[in-house]
């Protein structure tokens, strides 16, 4: 069942605790929380910051509204001092973190919420739910089109995960440099360039394949992708040129052994004067089988399933947690979740060059700027009020200039390091 707002992405225990605290007296004490990651997904050199521009939406217009105060109350969840509270809740605090498309690694601070305890606490689920999930496909996409080597990669997922998660996830991928969706409710949400082909249904149709293709552009023209796999790929292949010409924008290959096939079909297309139409490959598309066909002439990928699942890693693993207190340091001492306490500051080093050597990370601490570091942390939203926050199409640059500045090593897919190291200096 859908909801009327982000509100009732609260969890019942964030509601438990206010409560509590509403009675105690503590709720209004001043506090700071940090979203940051302990570790990165197996295999993983970096992570990426994505979501924050929905979040920051979501966090603008977050307030429960009547029916879903009278549901808490009814439901035995809230008390009526805890009722009246959520009814006129307005976020009035500060949020200041990474700004999308930013590598983080693990203990990166990428972001800070500070305000009094029940106004941020009650925001945890909202914000670890987005910056899971995007940041999960953005890292995966990442790497997917570090393997692509510049070709274009289309995002054909939504029909793999949650149709409000498709949308999110097409976000993320393009966000990371993905050519276009085929998701249609992501291009008119955030200006995705839109892409698709016909499926091997619509072939199925019709009597025979030159039929369908025909029909196909007849309806689109030749500026159109034909699939060609449905039968047989080499007769296909024939069909499509015979029936729109050589210059048919392009051909999709939707199964069998991808590298053999590529080769046949860019010398098939060729052979029947066909120079310029594309070869398109789909079907369980992840990064490392995109990094298999660097080599042979594929012009485009289409990634469904492992992009929208994260290839692998279908969360970030964000933790949002208590750091200060009425100014002071507060500590989690628990056994491999343990936390560094006080407000954290980061600076990225790099060389003069230009190549990133490592995150330091300052807690209660002033930075010792040097030249070349480049602070990390922004204003996102101040005393409750939005700030100008980059477009996508800016965090998409930002992506792609961060990735540049690693050392070469942290683009590898094979397992290895954190890309550069992170230092945290402690309270002084």
């Amino acid at each position: 069942m859908e909801t009327s707002t982000p509100a009732l992405m609260t969890d019942h225990y964030e509601l438990t605790m206010i409560s509590a605290a509403l009675k105690d007296g503590t709720a209004s004490r001043s506090c700071v929380f940090e979203v940051f990651s302990r570790r990165l997904p197996t295999g993983r050199r970096y992570g990426v910051v994505a979501g924050t521009g929905r979040l920051i939406e979501l966090l603008r217009d977050f307030r429960f509204d009547p029916a879903e105060v009278d549901y808490l109350r009814s439901a035995g969840i809230v008390d009526e001092t805890t009722a009246a509270w959520l009814t006129s809740y307005r976020f009035t605090g500060d949020v200041e973190g990474y700004p999308e498309g930013e590598l983080f690694f693990p203990g990166s601070p990428i972001l800070t919420v500070s305000g009094t305890f029940a106004e941020c606490v009650v925001l945890e689920t909202l914000i670890l739910s987005v910056l899971n999930h995007d940041s999960a496909i953005a890292a995966a996409a990442a790497r997917m089109v570090t393997a692509a080597r510049g070709r274009p990669i289309i995002e054909m997922g939504s029909r793999r995960t949650h149709e409000h998660a498709a949308v999110a996830a097409a976000r993320a991928a393009y966000l990371a440099g993905f050519a276009s969706t085929s998701n249609l409710a992501a291009g008119r949400a955030f200006g995705i360039p839109t892409t698709g082909t016909s499926a091997h249904a619509f072939t199925l149709l019709h009597d025979d394949e030159p039929t369908a293709f025909g029909s196909q552009v007849a309806a689109l023209g030749k500026n159109t992708t034909l699939l060609v796999d449905t039968y047989d790929i080499s007769q296909g292949i024939r069909n499509a040129i015979a029936v729109a010409g050589p210059d048919l924008r392009a051909v999709r290959i939707d199964s069998g052994d991808l590298s053999v096939l590529a080769q046949h079909s860019r010398e098939l297309l060729d052979s029947l004067g066909a120079t310029e139409t594309k070869i398109i490959v789909s079907g369980d598309m992840d990064e490392y089988s995109i990094a298999t066909l660097a080599a042979e002439p594929v012009d485009m990928y289409g990634a469904g399933t492992a992009v929208v699942t994260g290839s692998g890693a279908p969360t970030a693993g964000l933790v949002y947690k208590l750091v200060e207190v009425d100014g002071r340091p507060v500590v989690k001492r628990s056994e491999n979740k343990a936390t560094v306490g006080g407000r954290k500051i980061a600076v990225r080093r790099h060389k003069p060059t230009g190549t990133a050597i490592e995150e330091i990370i300052y807690s209660q601490g002033v930075p010792d700027h040097q030249a070349n570091d480049r602070m990390l942390q922004q204003s996102f939203i101040t005393a409750g009020e939005v700030q100008p926050m980059p477009s996508l199409i800016e965090s998409r640059e930002h992506l792609r200039q961060c990735l540049i500045s690693i050392p070469w090593e942290g683009l590898k897919l094979s397992s290895g390091d954190p890309a550069i190291p992170v230092v945290i200096v402690p309270t002084a």
